[in-house]
């Protein structure tokens, strides 16, 4: 789950770390009725969508004045910014965040993040802050260092300085560092989050850290464990079908290909979405139904798959281990026959009772395909949309 720069920087407060006095709202007469209180000489105008970028969009602005604040906000409310992040369709500015500015020094990089690989957790710091840290590391790779940490109750004094080391600071600005480092990994750990990114940490002229820029993202199966921060969740950022997906426990990404997949089991899924882009057609979504499919999980699914008109086939892939074919098969009959499916179909299922869940299928009286294996079921949709 992702949270806005606004919501990610209270959390960093309550933390201990530094952060700008800013304000949010979601109109413009709010957000300058508010800006008013803020002690700045100038002041920063931010939109917040869940997506980096934002600078070069014309997402951010710094304005010398409450009149030039008030112009600024209602041109930017309600503008669609498109980003390398948000994809050619953009995302709508519907809450703005105003800051005041600060004087910078020196601008850095700083993000904590959930290594897999390793099981641990991965600092990233570099002293080139405040532009595409993925353009740094393809140019210039020395000026960025990746420190792995263990999971442990507080961060080592070791892996700090490491952390901090490539920064440059003079003593008494490092041990603010090292010190910022701590509480983000606190942070960190204690609410289940995946990543935490500063860009950039700013050295402001009076020689302290500040960070001026926040983004988060929790780990959304734990977050039930965080109430206060699932309240943080803002729907208008999330696309609407993977909202609807999530009331039906199904779990749903949309792609921007042309054949739907329903399939039981994450790993199963990214299969079939691997062959048929092997087959060269592309995926229009991932969508893993879970073992318990109910006639009811498996209308839903439907619905979102063709809610997408982008989708010219479904393919649907079941392996019968912890659920029986002939349920699911049933289920997709059922459903199949309440929602008009005017896109091709075609089924492959193995597995725990799989010729009696083909025996439900042949016997339906739909036009339903049947495949032998998932690669005689990507090259019949394939084949079918083409």
């Amino acid at each position: 789950m992702n949270i806005h720069e606004h919501q990610a920087k209270q959390i960093l407060k309550k933390y201990g770390v530094a952060v700008p006095n800013g304000v949010f709202g979601l109109s413009s007469d709010e957000i300058v009725e508010k800006a008013k209180k803020l002690n700045t000489e100038k002041y920063v105008l931010k939109a917040q969508i869940h997506a980096g970028g934002r600078g070069k969009a014309g997402g951010v602005k710094i304005l010398d004045n409450i009149q030039d604040l008030t112009s600024a906000s209602k041109e930017m409310l309600g503008k669609v910014l498109i980003t390398h992040q948000t994809g050619p369709a953009g995302k709508e500015v519907k809450r703005l965040y105003v800051e005041e500015s600060s004087s910078i020094k020196k601008e850095f990089y700083l993000s904590c993040l959930v290594d897999r690989a390793s099981s641990k957790i991965a600092f990233i710091s570099s002293d080139q802050g405040g532009m595409d840290i993925e353009e740094v590391a393809k140019s210039n790779p020395e000026k960025i260092i990746t420190t792995k940490v263990d999971l442990l109750d507080e961060i080592k004094e070791e892996d700090c300085k490491k952390i901090n080391k490539i920064f440059n600071l003079d003593e008494k600005t490092s041990l603010q560092g090292i010190k910022l480092i701590k509480s983000i990994y606190k942070m960190f750990i204690s609410t289940d989050a995946n990543l935490v990114e500063i860009n950039p940490l700013i050295l402001t002229e009076e020689n302290n850290l500040l960070c001026l820029d926040a983004k988060m993202n929790f780990d959304d199966n734990s977050i039930f464990r965080h109430p206060e921060i699932l309240e943080l969740r803002d729907l208008n950022e999330e696309d609407p079908t993977e909202i609807e997906a999530s009331k039906h426990d199904l779990a749903y990404i949309k792609l921007d290909g042309s054949i739907g997949c329903m399939v039981n089991g994450a790993g199963l899924a990214m299969a079939t979405m691997d062959i048929i882009k092997l087959y060269g057609e592309e995926p229009a979504n991932f969508l893993d139904v879970g073992g318990g499919a109910s006639k009811e999980k498996v209308s839903a699914a439907f619905k979102i798959i063709l809610s997408d008109k982008n989708v010219k086939g479904i393919l649907i892939n079941i392996f019968g281990g912890i659920m029986r074919c002939d349920v699911l098969a049933q289920g997709v009959v059922d459903a199949a026959k309440e929602i008009k499916i005017d896109v091709p179909l075609v089924v492959r299922l193995a597995g725990t009772n799989f010729l009696e869940g083909k025996k439900i299928l042949d016997n339906s009286g739909l036009e339903i395909i049947s495949a032998s294996d998932l690669s005689d079921a990507a090259k019949k949709i394939v084949k079918e949309i083409k």
